[in-house]
């Protein structure tokens, strides 16, 4: 007890000294502050001034991800995210009439060497050497009236840094922080990648992320077990599905598709973009306007996606890998902004969040079963119904079922001992202090308000979010534990090392 008083002191002097930074880091500030504009083609801005450096942080979200892939196309949102730094027809060219040309041969060669490939055994192999040699011979010429890395080039230039992008199963983001003089420059650039671009270097960019795909989900062990966990934890819903891909659609990935794809979800009503920073907001929403607000809007018709069905029974996997054992352990829950998302967030944090966190005390330091053990809410997406998460290791010389065991116990606690107010209110401090250090910067406060605008529609789910946790009562962990953290409701895989 007197550990827990003193991190509950020092935890408290924390926040207390967080309370002490500016106020326009304040969710009921940023009310006030944030200005929301939507344009004539749908596109939503969000804006908020802060003068704390002669810099801008400027997120783009397209409510658009592996999610949204018809099935046997999995992975074109992740390469279509490499493509958009391919350039455009203004950018990364040397001559794009005549670049064009090429282009479309490319394309076509590409297309009739992938479906001979399709044919596997029964493929002429004749017409394979000869289509592989037409299209090495393209891409040679091609590579000449191209310019390589052009839209890094021009934003490092001129001073911009955490130049980046993203793909996931809900949202693909393009970020980057510039001098706040350079906002021009930055709309020029990505309104035109969203109008104009070009999938320059498809094919061989199309391999390098099949290599991408044998270091992280075939050579990783942690990578492995957790792709064969979600294919196990979702039988219906595309959450299933790696957003990196499947190998099988990843080795005929198509530009045709692509060019679908990107249209119908890349369109300036699926978007939303944030600028944080040194700003005058009335010109940003000029320069805005200026570049994207032409950008003609799409008909946008999402199919419905497959609703996961109940969970009616315990799943298990094992996994073989010449790795030490793993373990993953996770349960269905809703999606926010359900109130049990809240609770979620704040039995994260009190479970495994600090060297103070009951499964890091327990598990860790006094039974020293586990090596590591970490509980993550949201996996791996948050538009639609989701998973709670527990991720361990074994310290040798115990084992993942003696750890699942523990943690089995440790989870009956929750469902039957109340938090006691100590410790409920030393875990919403920590999420408080931790909620005010994700706003201190731009960066962080641009990330945030895009993701939710383009997530949930509102970004006022951010500044609301401090008091739903505080609204959180020892009774709600209780009953939201006993509801979804049951056996029936759960997936367990096992990283167990080949024999």
């Amino acid at each position: 007890m007197a550990r827990n008083n003193t991190f509950y002191i020092i935890s408290s002097i924390v926040l207390a000294s967080l309370l002490l930074l500016p106020a326009s880091l304040f969710p009921y500030d940023l009310d006030k502050r944030v200005q929301a504009y939507t344009l004539k083609n749908g596109l939503r801005l969000l804006m908020l001034e802060r003068h704390l450096s002669p810099t801008v942080s400027l997120y783009i979200r397209y409510r658009s991800g592996a999610v949204d892939e018809a099935d046997g196309k999995t992975g074109t949102a992740h390469l279509l995210e490499h493509m958009m730094f391919k350039g455009t027809k203004t950018i990364g060219t040397r001559n794009y009439p005549r670049e064009e040309k090429v282009l479309v041969k490319i394309e076509r060669v590409g297309a009739a060497l992938d479906r001979e490939k399709i044919k596997g055994d029964s493929a002429d192999q004749a017409l394979l050497r000869q289509l592989t040699q037409q299209l090495k011979g393209l891409q040679k010429t091609h590579r000449q009236l191209m310019i390589s890395n052009e839209i890094d080039r021009l934003y490092t230039e001129q001073g911009a840094v955490d130049l980046n992008a993203s793909t996931g199963q809900d949202l693909t983001t393009y970020q980057v922080s510039i001098p706040s003089n350079r906002i021009e420059l930055w709309a020029r650039v990505e309104s035109d990648r969203m109008a104009n671009p070009v999938f320059r270097e498809f094919y061989t960019e199309r391999d390098v992320v099949m290599e991408e795909r044998r270091q992280r989900s075939e050579s990783d062990p942690d990578g492995k077990l957790l792709e064969r966990y979600l294919a196990t934890a979702f039988i219906a819903h595309p959450y299933r599905r790696p957003v990196i891909g499947w190998p099988s659609d990843m080795r005929f990935l198509d530009m045709a598709y692509m060019r679908h794809f990107f249209k119908k979800t890349h369109a300036p009503n699926n978007t939303v973009i944030a600028i944080v920073g040194d700003i005058q907001p009335t010109e940003a929403l000029r320069v805005v306007q200026k570049y994207f607000g032409r950008i003609p809007p799409q008909k946008l018709n999402p199919f419905p996606v497959t609703e996961e069905p109940a969970q009616s029974g315990e799943r298990r996997i094992e996994v073989l890998f010449a790795a030490d054992q793993k373990l993953i352990l996770g349960y269905h829950k809703p999606p926010p902004p359900a109130f049990a998302d809240y609770v979620f967030d704040l039995i994260e944090s009190l479970l495994t969040r600090g060297r103070t966190a009951r499964l890091f005390k327990t598990l860790i330091e006094e039974k020293r079963l586990a090596k590591s053990i970490q509980a993550h809410n949201g996996l791996p997406g948050s538009r639609y119904a989701n998973q709670f998460v527990f991720f361990a290791a074994p310290r040798h010389p115990h084992t993942s079922m003696e750890l699942e065991i523990a943690l089995d116990e440790e989870i009956e606690r929750l469902k039957n001992e109340p938090v006691s107010g100590l410790e409920l209110e030393k875990v919403k401090n920590q999420l408080r202090a931790d909620f005010i250090r994700g706003l201190d910067s731009n960066a962080g406060l641009a990330g945030m308000l895009s993701y939710y605008e383009a997530l949930l529609g509102d970004y006022r789910y951010l500044i609301d979010y401090p008091a739903a946790i505080d609204k959180i009562t020892p009774n709600d962990i209780q009953q939201t534990a006993r509801t979804y953290l049951t056996r029936e409701n759960r997936t367990v895989a096992t990283g167990v090392r080949k024999p």
